[in-house]
C-alpha cells in the first residue's frame, strides 16, 4: 500500500470518528474533510490511476453524502428559498 492510499485510510477512519462526535460538529468537519479530500483524491488518482481514484471518489461521497445532496438540491433549485 502506497503512501497515498494509506492516507485515504486515516482519511476515512477520521471522518469515521467525527461522525461518532457530537452533531454540532460535523458541518464544520464537512468543511474539513471536503478541504482536505480533494487534494488526496487527486493524490490518489496520480499515483494509483482513475480507477482507484473513481473508488476513493466514492467512499468520500458516501461519507459526505448530507453536503453532496445539499449541492445536488441547490443546483437543481429545491434548496432553500432566495426570494
Amino acid at each position: 500500500m502506497n503512501a497515498s492510499l494509506l492516507a485515504a485510510c486515516l482519511w476515512a477512519l477520521g471522518a469515521t470518528l467525527i461522525a461518532m462526535g457530537p452533531t454540532r460538529w460535523h458541518w464544520r468537519a464537512a468543511w474539513v474533510l471536503i478541504g482536505t479530500g480533494v487534494p488526496l483524491l487527486g493524490w490518489v488518482t496520480l499515483q494509483n490511476g482513475p480507477w482507484v481514484g473513481l473508488l476513493v471518489l466514492a467512499g468520500g461521497m458516501s461519507v459526505l453524502r448530507w453536503p453532496l445532496i445539499f449541492l445536488l438540491r441547490r443546483l437543481r433549485g429545491h434548496g432553500r428559498d432566495t426570494h
